[in-house]
């Protein structure tokens, strides 16, 4: 169903929103630290498995269970719905992989690129067209890349990793027929048997690491369910509440958060190669984001029809 863009004026609405959502993005590998002793193959599986009944009791409370059971009987929105499922279950799992093994910079900087990898594939599949200055802004940012397979190659993997498998399934998602937070749940239902399968596997294993090791770490596993769920849940209610333009600018505040808890909280080294990237980065999203906001002033600025 497509979404009735918001009207000028209405961002404030949504700021609060897109604020805590992508607060909480920029702040979970704090979260995640606190599992690194459990396999990331488990930690993927224990947060799928505990966001579904999350996803099931905020869709009752927002009357949604209906979309949910229309979709599922959907064959044309199940085909993209699995899609998007293997490229954020991917996704999530490299994040994990990142934060365990001290590479949050390197996700920082696959969250960077993703708006940018966003325009690239609009321009490719629904064709978008760039102006200059996105092209500029594209350009530099490919530059800022060429530089880390000179200098950083060993992390770029999962900087591109993160940014595509991110940008593809939210292509996937805007041609999708599904609701924001139906379509978490029908993903979560599709890698549900998997999960369960994985979570069952290490609870038999027994090696004193994961669910079922103490309160704590179980815990822990079952509250990775509130951290998919409800900033996606604050995401979709920003989306509804403020233009997508705007919303763009606040996304870079997760990034950000994860970029200075990488420095200043994880001691990760920053190599010339990756700063000299992210300069050339945090440039294009410069120039980015001016191209966004003056596309935006003007629309404000155009009479009513």
């Amino acid at each position: 169903m497509a979404q009735a863009p918001a009207p000028a004026g209405s961002d404030q609405g949504g700021l609060p929103y897109a604020l805590g959502a992508y607060a909480i993005w920029g702040f979970v590998p704090l979260f995640f630290k606190l599992l690194t002793t459990v396999p990331p193959v488990e930690v993927l599986a224990q947060r799928i498995v505990w966001s579904l009944p999350l996803c099931f009791l905020i869709m009752a409370f927002r009357r949604q269970i209906g979309e949910y059971l229309a979709a599922l009987k959907d064959w044309r929105a199940l085909r993209l719905l699995l899609a998007s499922s293997v490229l954020i279950a991917v996704n999530w799992l490299v994040y994990i992989f990142a934060i365990f093994t001290d590479h949050v910079l390197a996700a920082s900087l696959g969250y960077y690129l993703n708006p940018l990898v966003n325009v690239m594939l609009g321009m490719i599949f629904l064709g978008e067209r760039l102006s200059r200055l996105q092209a500029a802004a594209v350009a530099i940012a490919g530059v800022g890349v060429a530089i880390l397979l000179a200098g950083a190659l060993d992390t770029l993997w999962i900087s591109l990793t993160l940014a595509f498998t991110f940008g593809t399934y939210g292509l996937i998602r805007k041609v999708a027929p599904v609701g924001s937070l139906p379509g978490l749940a029908i993903e979560t239902t599709l890698l549900l048997p998997l999960s369960l399968a994985a979570a069952v596997y290490y609870i038999w294993l027994g090696d004193g690491r994961g669910f079922g090791s103490g309160a704590e770490i179980s815990w822990l596993l079952a509250a990775g369910g509130v951290v998919t769920a409800v900033p996606l849940l604050l995401f979709a209610t920003a989306a509804r509440k403020m233009s997508y333009a705007a919303l763009g600018f606040v996304q870079y505040l997760a990034p950000s958060i994860a970029f200075l808890l990488s420095l200043f909280v994880f001691d990760e080294p920053l190599k010339p190669a990756q700063l000299a990237c992210f300069l050339l980065i945090w440039i294009s999203i410069a120039v980015f984001s001016f191209d966004m906001w003056r596309k935006m002033r003007a629309e404000r600025m155009m009479p009513a029809a």
